[in-house]
């Protein structure tokens, strides 16, 4: 009963903001583009179609604003207008009561607050869609904070996600653009996310992971997760003191380098990418603070580490081929690329994928952040792809986000940063350690306790063989002997072929040269 009265309120939140009339007005059928004026008459639908699908979506509660969130991300499959209307969605929403937040605490850990904090504020200082946080203090003085799961989560999420699967079904079965836009991976790939997201000791495993990472870099601050109060509905974890990177202003009063910070932004998003294949993909900034303490002055400080993105070696090894021909304008070897990586079909011509790719890129050299829109040179570049067929390869998607995160970044901060300029000589560099004497020293180490194991083996392996199977190395050493004679005498037979042919040539030249004269 709860999942039909579920069911009906979706459905009449359609109606009031006219998502019927969006999903009918990409069906070309006659029939249905009648049912859809029909549908219209006596609604207001003059708002935006974007701005209708937001509302709507914020309406259906805090599951269904994370959904846009993520689909805000697949710019490859929306409209622009659409894409930019859902990037709106903001992760605050109306906190749970502060008593859930106890009990939920209580219960993790079979303690009475009080005898796990000596402090506990009460109001939370952030409030999200999955979870809110709560600044505490424990006994021995160390100042935290303290992430809380809002409760009765996965029923919630396995009752919408299923609505969510039968809707993107009647899409995709009902709609040629359904089917192209793959509701289905959509949804799928949302309850990756979702589920993720709910176990907040895997949110700490990430974070141990990238301060493990980012330790010798020194240009990024991660907060320690305490592993004895860390559960999968409770999170625990360093409290960090910085100021929004949003708030440019308080920061430039502070003394703070702008354009370094907006440098260093882009230096640790390449290294995450590329050194390390493991980046943080919710960069927005949310997320994001500067610290002002005289230590570590300056620096950045992550924070929410729900959503994490991992590349293979072939990944990178792969963007960073694409990324450096981009810098290059080496359009050709981009299209080749693709070619080559299977993304596009094989009969593809080069030359006609590479004037496409040139159309897009080329107009947004040498020019300054502020004159760049990444997500427009994104979006043109899947337009282009469509043509040729082009397959958005899953595992990319939470770098082309996390891309688009750092564009915002670079622009809040130093609308005149040359993002091209800045990541070339890094991915450069990169790329000279991929094939130079450092990549194969680096294989060597890597491989050595490997080979330790092997190497002292080998001659009792030898041995063996060699008093096991006489005979069949003799069988092997006169297959290859026949095997040398017949192709002796078919290259014999192909040089006496080859001298009758030259010599009938001659013979026939003579002939002629005799016949003229």
């Amino acid at each position: 009963m709860r999942r039909w009265l579920r069911g009906w309120f979706i459905v009449w939140v359609m109606l009031r903001y006219g998502l019927d009339e969006l999903v009918l007005s990409g069906f070309r059928h006659p029939v249905l583009a009648a049912l859809r004026r029909v549908l219209t008459i006596g609604r207001d639908l003059s708002a935006p179609r974007g701005q209708r699908l937001r509302e709507a979506l914020e309406r259906l509660g805090p599951i269904f604003v994370k959904f846009g969130q993520v689909l805000s991300t697949r710019r490859d499959l929306l409209p622009p207008d659409i894409a930019d209307e859902l990037a709106r969605l903001q992760d605050r929403v109306p906190p749970f009561p502060t008593e859930v937040a106890i009990a939920t605490i209580e219960r993790a850990f079979g303690r009475p607050l009080q005898a796990i904090f000596a402090h506990f504020e009460r109001e939370p200082v952030a409030s999200a869609s999955i979870a809110q946080v709560h600044f505490a203090t424990l006994h021995d003085g160390r100042e935290v904070a303290v992430k809380v799961l809002r409760p009765n989560m996965l029923p919630v999420i396995e009752k919408d996600l299923a609505l969510m699967r039968t809707m993107a079904g009647w899409v995709e079965r009902l709609s040629h653009d359904g089917r192209r836009l793959k509701p289905r991976e959509v949804v799928a790939e949302f309850d990756k996310y979702l589920h993720d997201e709910l176990d907040l000791l895997r949110e700490a495993s990430n974070a141990a992971q990238l301060r493990r990472n980012m330790a010798g870099l020194d240009l990024v601050l991660i907060p320690e997760m305490y592993w004895d109060l860390c559960r999968s509905d409770v999170l625990v974890m360093e409290r960090m003191h910085g100021v929004p990177i949003s708030q440019v202003q308080r920061l430039r009063d502070a003394g703070v380098d702008i354009k370094r910070l907006a440098r260093d932004g882009v230096t640790i998003f390449f290294t995450q990418v590329f050194r390390d294949g493991f980046f943080h993909a919710d960069m927005h900034p949310g997320n994001i603070q500067v610290s002002l303490a005289p230590q570590t002055f300056g620096r950045y400080i992550s924070l929410d580490f729900g959503i994490v993105g991992t590349l293979t070696q072939f990944d990178k090894e792969y963007l960073a081929q694409n990324f450096t021909a981009f810098f290059r304008r080496d359009y050709k070897r981009v299209a080749e690329l693709h070619i080559e990586s299977g993304w596009v079909p094989a009969n593809t011509r080069v030359d006609e994928l590479e004037s496409a790719i040139r159309a897009v890129c080329e107009p947004y050299f040498d020019r300054p952040l502020k004159e760049i829109s990444l997500g427009l040179v994104l979006m043109r570049l899947f337009q282009a792809s469509r043509r040729f067929n082009v397959e958005i390869q899953p595992q990319l998607v939470l770098l082309q986000k996390t891309l688009l995160n750092i564009e915002g970044l670079g622009r809040e901060l130093d609308p005149d940063l040359d993002l091209w300029s800045t990541a070339k000589p890094f991915l450069e560099t990169w790329m000279a350690e991929q094939v130079g004497p450092k990549k194969f020293w680096n294989q060597l180490k890597a491989e050595a306790p490997h080979y330790a194991k092997l190497i002292p083996e080998l001659p009792r392996l030898l041995h063996a063989y060699l008093r096991q199977r006489p005979t069949d190395l003799r069988h092997e050493i006169d297959r290859l002997v026949q095997e040398q004679r017949r192709t002796q005498r078919l290259l014999a037979m192909v040089i006496y072929v080859l001298f009758g042919f030259v010599a009938g040539l001659l013979a026939m030249q003579w002939w002629l040269r005799v016949y003229l004269w």
